[in-house]
């Protein structure tokens, strides 16, 4: 009998199903978190430190952003540092302090996980796990959120191009989670007049491209507390569905990122503008509010 022989390129497509393609959903997916449609039409906002760094700054924080309009607390217990002998985050103590601070306010915690040995300790802690851009290629840690059963915000990599970006985010909808959130969070370019920057333009290609909620995180796009509020406005007319920014109550002495984390008094004069680019454009804020536990 003759043997047939099987082009490796031709298996490869035909087994590929292409989850995040639009075409392989016809509607857009919905993410519901708590009371809290991410992708339904609504601009939701996310908000917190880039670190949880004690207790007092943490729950602090979360009042601050809380009451000037934010729908869910972000916060970093584990933090990938370019320098070994930066803050690295408190790990597990972190996530209590996050714990208490979605206690204290009723906002959903989103938080990051860098370690496959930590998914499972993090997914106990939070309502939305996130991977960061460094991650967007840690296939094994794509698979452990895929796994994990919770909502993923899943950060585009530093200089990684849309198709790869998509084809990252594909290693957690094959494992049965189609609970995704993409994120741009701005590239690598030459310009060093920003920390990275920021592609709006993603956004849109994204929507077309896949059925997901895309939001747009202008702190680690810009790197510079002045244009996040600007870019965040940006990022609303261009189609996002949420917007991800850094807030400290006193950014000078953060122990991350304070150049680009806004002040709570920023944050809430930035929520009270996108509100008025969102009606601009023909949207609007998502107004659910927890109430206080």
């Amino acid at each position: 009998m003759k043997e047939e022989k099987v082009d490796a390129h031709d298996h490869a497509r035909k087994s590929s199903s292409n989850l995040v393609d639009r075409k392989a959903n016809g509607v857009d997916t919905i993410i519901h978190i708590n009371g809290i449609d991410i992708g339904a039409g609504e601009i939701v906002i996310i908000a917190g430190p880039c670190a949880v760094e004690t207790r007092e700054q943490m729950l602090a924080t979360a009042k601050e952003v809380y009451d000037g309009g934010a729908n869910m607390l972000r916060g970093g217990a584990f933090k990938p540092r370019t320098s070994p002998y930066s803050f690295q985050g408190l790990g597990e103590e972190g996530l209590q302090y996050l714990k208490e601070a979605r206690e204290l306010t009723g906002l959903p915690v989103v938080t990051e996980v860098m370690d496959t040995r930590d998914m499972e300790m993090v997914c106990d802690y939070t309502d939305i796990i996130q991977i960061g851009s460094r991650n967007m290629h840690n296939f094994p840690l794509l698979k452990e959120a895929g796994k994990c059963r919770k909502p993923v915000l899943f950060k585009r990599g530093l200089m990684a191009t849309i198709d790869e970006y998509l084809l990252a985010a594909e290693y957690i909808l094959k494992e049965g989670n189609d609970e995704v959130i993409l994120c741009e969070r701005g590239i690598r370019t030459f310009e060093t007049s920003t920390r990275n920057t920021l592609d709006l333009s993603a956004v849109p290609v994204l929507k077309q491209k896949t059925h997901l909620p895309v939001i747009v995180d202008p702190s680690h796009g810009t790197g510079h507390r002045w244009l996040v509020p600007i870019m965040a406005k940006a990022a609303v007319v261009v189609g996002a569905d949420g917007i991800m920014v850094e807030v400290h109550n006193n950014p000078e002495e953060a122990l991350s990122d304070g150049m680009q984390s806004l002040y709570p008094e920023e944050f809430a004069q930035m929520v009270r503008e996108i509100e008025i680019i969102a009606g601009a454009v023909g949207k609007k804020l998502y107004h659910y509010k927890p109430l206080h536990v």
